[in-house]
């Protein structure tokens, strides 16, 4: 188990994209259409993980499944984290232990390029934001985090709140860098880290 990256659903890609660059200094890259869901991201890639700016493209389709109508919620200018993601190269056995079906997903970049996972847990994770969805990326797909741009910032830790033993059941063992405190479910921020300097993007302030 691994940080992978965290989803934030925005009103307006564009101003979203524009506020990260001025407010945090992360730098975004288009990303695509998630044929299935009726969404589309940006994404702000730190390497070994990234974050997922993602908005509603098409509201039909977007009404018919838990996230896009998630993703829908936030309107004009607005934000919200919605979910953070783990991967690992052994999907079928996590899901197992969590009694979870896996599907499967895709999107293709502007330059056409195919972008394909499984996961599992998508729904129990928006309706419990401190329980992060597994992701296991197809053999061959170019990593969203490692899109080329001046990003000098990583992913340190995620804060949330919950419950501390219901979430590591349900990652198993793992090393990933979250804090969590008592309280009703939620991913309440990110630290970003480069060398020694650290920003908190904080989305009880946000």
């Amino acid at each position: 188990m691994e940080l992978d990256h965290v989803v934030i659903a925005v009103g307006d890609l564009d101003s979203a994209a524009r506020e990260f660059a001025d407010r945090h200094g992360l730098d975004s890259v288009e990303g695509g259409r998630h044929p299935t869901l009726g969404t589309g991201n940006r994404i702000v890639p730190l390497g070994d993980t990234y974050l997922e700016l993602v908005t509603v493209v098409d509201p039909e389709l977007a009404s018919r499944n838990p996230f896009g109508r998630m993703v829908g919620s936030v309107r004009g200018t607005g934000q919200r984290p919605i979910c953070w993601v783990v991967r690992t190269s052994e999907l079928d056995d996590a899901a197992r232990r969590n009694e979870l079906p896996v599907t499967e997903g895709s999107r293709t970049t502007p330059d056409g390029r195919v972008i394909g996972w499984r996961m599992a847990g998508i729904d129990r994770a928006m309706a419990e934001p401190s329980l992060p969805f597994l992701i296991e990326w197809a053999p061959g797909t170019p990593y969203p985090g490692r899109e080329p741009t001046a990003n000098r910032w990583r992913i340190a830790e995620i804060r949330l709140r919950g419950a501390g033993e219901r979430l590591h059941a349900w990652l198993g063992d793992h090393a990933i860098p979250i804090a969590v405190e008592a309280g009703e479910p939620a991913l309440t921020g990110v630290v970003l880290a480069a060398g020694e300097e650290t920003t908190v993007i904080d989305f009880d302030q946000a």
